[in-house]
């Protein structure tokens, strides 16, 4: 794992916490949890923060559906008093990307202290915000430092673990999708940071019986996968080496609860599904020999604007619009565009077949996430099958960039 910054996963985690904090001159802190994360670490870093003499305002995140939104960043904001402080999310997802945000904004630090491992932005510079009923990626800035505590990660809720496992072997799938991109549509790639990427999820899947199990050593390989995620992110400068096909669904699935008014699901849970639905794609490409492969390339046509804009608008709602704005690369696509798309699948297709094979058979995906105890279909994750289907239909509308269900699209897989 790279130095970018100090990160510790250990049970001495909130000492060093402290020691660090004295070294940097920290002194003034702003603690954001909710009820359950300030039980869970959050009142003990209250303890350790008062115990040395520092200034600490602790701001608990209310509601019965936290979400990082207009209502948590307000809540935020309001209990502040205005002096300077380095904010302190301890949670996970939702109350990292909530201080991540408000830090940024008001030109203050942060230091991560996670509760449970169940997603992959700790130390990624992107905070995805809900915004207007739409899930929209912000770039704000990494932490300072993470300090995860390790009793605290393994004693987290089953779901939570399930959940992480779900958001990093995300990375087998969306990695393929950058590396299509790069091939078939000229998208910017690292072949180094993809190459971390995939290791970061494979060093948990060999260690899934542990994390399976809930045992200490299982969860910090975990945690240091994610860890890894972010730090992929944040080097690449974007969000590709982590999120995919995968990721544009669950998005699809989290602003559909949104709009029904219903309660939010986990994020690693919905990307875990996800997965699943990525993978099958993988399967279907790698069942195509050659020459199939070609004879679908050069009867490929160019996608009708006009019925993918209706689509976009039917399935997104208010939110269609935006949608088509940001899919307008695709939408626009010309035929010349198309033709060498046609052109390189055809001539590279041991190539596209070698990037396939990366990603594990879905029914491997399925097995694994049936394992760590994360759901694997529409029911076990409380969506309806229309949700489901609509997601894998048209979630990739979400972004322009380019991934394996774009190109069974056009080859008519």
């Amino acid at each position: 794992m790279p130095t970018h910054l100090p990160v510790v996963i250990g049970p001495n985690a909130i000492p060093q916490f402290a020691a660090f904090c004295e070294a940097n001159g920290l002194s003034r802190f702003a603690l954001i949890a909710d009820d359950n994360t300030y039980r869970a670490l959050g009142e003990r870093v209250e303890a350790t923060v008062r115990a040395h003499g520092w200034d600490v305002q602790t701001v608990l995140l209310r509601g019965d559906d936290i979400g990082a939104d207009a209502s948590s960043v307000y809540q935020v904001l309001v209990a502040l008093d205005g002096a300077p402080r380095t904010f302190l999310p301890v949670g996970s997802g939702t109350i990292t990307d909530v201080a991540r945000f408000v830090s940024h904004r008001t030109g203050a630090g942060f230091v991560s202290l996670p509760t449970a491992a169940s997603v992959d932005g700790f130390t990624s510079i992107g905070a995805p915000m809900i915004v207007d009923g739409a899930k929209v990626t912000l770039t704000t800035q990494g932490p300072l430092a993470v300090f995860a505590d390790l009793p605290t990660l393994c004693a987290a809720p089953r779901p939570l673990i399930a959940a992480g496992f779900g958001d990093l072997i995300a990375k087998l799938t969306s990695v393929a999708d950058w590396e299509l991109g790069a091939l078939l549509w000229d998208e910017p790639f690292d072949a180094e940071i993809a190459s971390r990427a995939r290791l970061a999820a494979w060093g948990c899947v060999n260690r899934i019986a542990a994390v399976a199990r809930g045992e200490c050593d299982g969860i910090e390989a975990l945690m240091a996968g994610l860890i890894e995620s972010g730090f992929c992110m944040l080097d690449f400068g974007e969000t590709r080496p982590a999120s995919g096909y995968e990721h544009q669904m669950s998005h699809f699935w989290e602003m559909t609860l949104l709009r029904e008014g219903k309660h939010s699901i986990l994020h690693g849970a919905k990307v875990g599904v996800g997965v699943i639905a990525s993978a099958r794609v993988y399967d279907s490409l790698r069942a195509l020999s050659l020459e199939d492969a070609r004879r679908r390339a050069l009867e490929a046509r160019l996608p009708d604007r006009e019925a993918d804009v209706a689509e976009i608008y039917r399935c997104y709602g208010p939110l269609g619009p935006a949608v088509a704005a940001n899919h307008a690369a695709i939408l626009d696509m010309t035929q010349a565009q198309l033709d060498e798309i046609r052109r390189r699948a055809g001539q590279h297709w041991d190539e596209v077949q070698r990037i396939a094979a990366t990603v594990p058979a879905s029914a491997q995906v399925e097995a694994w996430l049936h394992q760590v105890g994360g759901p694997v279909n529409a029911a076990e994750l409380g969506i309806t099958e229309e949700a489901y289907r609509t997601g894998v239909n048209c979630a990739h509308f979400y972004r322009s960039r380019f991934n394996g269900k774009k190109l069974a699209r056009l080859l008519g897989v």
